[in-house]
């Protein structure tokens, strides 16, 4: 069941406008720290679960749950494991990223749980639930998409679907556990969902090409299904952000525009 707390001193550091629909809270048995926004805590409302990349938290880019409020979607932005309130310096390390998104993946079904069957099911539409993620945040969200799940669409943002394209990967992590997480190894098994990724083509960290791959795989899937659910990867040649990975720079107003866009597309 879902524990409220007096939201912390990094929420002070949030926008007014959000903070006044903003509830800090631990879900699950594991206790996952979120920051929970919603439009009106009165009527239910779908909902989007957002998860950060390595190295920040679920209070970064308050903008983007802003526009999500204002648009009628409520956000349930998590802190990834070893980050925000369960910080450990560890786990910030590239060599565990992999560990990250490992447990970011168990943990959703937590979460989801708590938006279906628990004290916040009274004003999210369980039949409107989305996902998205932010490169590491992302990597979990695709990765969740391989099983089946309840999701209605999904978007993610400078983040790796075929890990085989990740030069910095090979030798880095066990071929264990590569193969356990790519999102690719299991794009045969998608369910179709409309599914829109942002991304920088001079993405120092995560190469396009990464995410390029995964959206041919999944057009062959969603192509043998009949599907025409929406398949949209938007890039930019370059945005001035750091190493192009870090948000999208001069793009950014754009990138969560058209994010927002997308979210009423299909959960409005």
């Amino acid at each position: 069941m879902a524990t409220f707390k007096t939201p912390p001193d990094r929420f002070s550091r949030l926008p007014s406008a959000l903070a006044r629909q903003a509830r800090s809270a631990r879900l699950g048995t594991s206790g996952i720290p979120a920051l929970v926004a919603h439009p009106d805590w009165e009527t239910k409302s779908p909902a989007v679960i957002w998860m950060h990349g390595r190295t920040v938290s679920k209070e970064i880019d308050p903008g983007r749950y802003l526009r999500w409020i204002r648009a009628g979607i409520a956000a349930v932005a998590i802190d990834l494991p070893g980050h925000g309130e369960r910080l450990d310096r560890a786990m910030h390390s590239p060599e565990r990223t992999l560990e990250v998104v490992r447990q970011g993946v168990r943990e959703v079904d937590e979460v989801v749980r708590e938006l279906t069957e628990g004290e916040l099911a009274e004003v999210v539409d369980a039949e409107r639930l989305a996902i998205g993620g932010m490169s590491a945040g992302g990597m979990g969200t695709l990765r969740r998409l391989g099983e089946p799940h309840p999701f209605v669409c999904a978007a993610v943002e400078s983040t790796a679907g075929d890990f085989g394209l990740m030069p910095a990967y090979e030798g880095r992590y066990e071929r264990s556990l590569l193969d356990e997480l790519n999102p690719i190894a299991r794009a045969s098994a998608w369910r179709p969902i409309p599914l829109l990724a942002l991304h920088s083509e001079k993405d120092e960290w995560v190469p396009v090409e990464a995410i390029r791959s995964l959206f041919g795989a999944l057009r062959e899937r969603y192509e043998a299904e009949g599907s025409r659910a929406e398949l949209t990867l938007r890039t930019w040649p370059e945005t001035g952000a750091p190493y192009e990975h870090a948000g999208f720079g001069r793009a950014a107003a754009e990138a969560k525009d058209l994010q927002v866009e997308f979210l009423k597309r299909w959960l409005l």
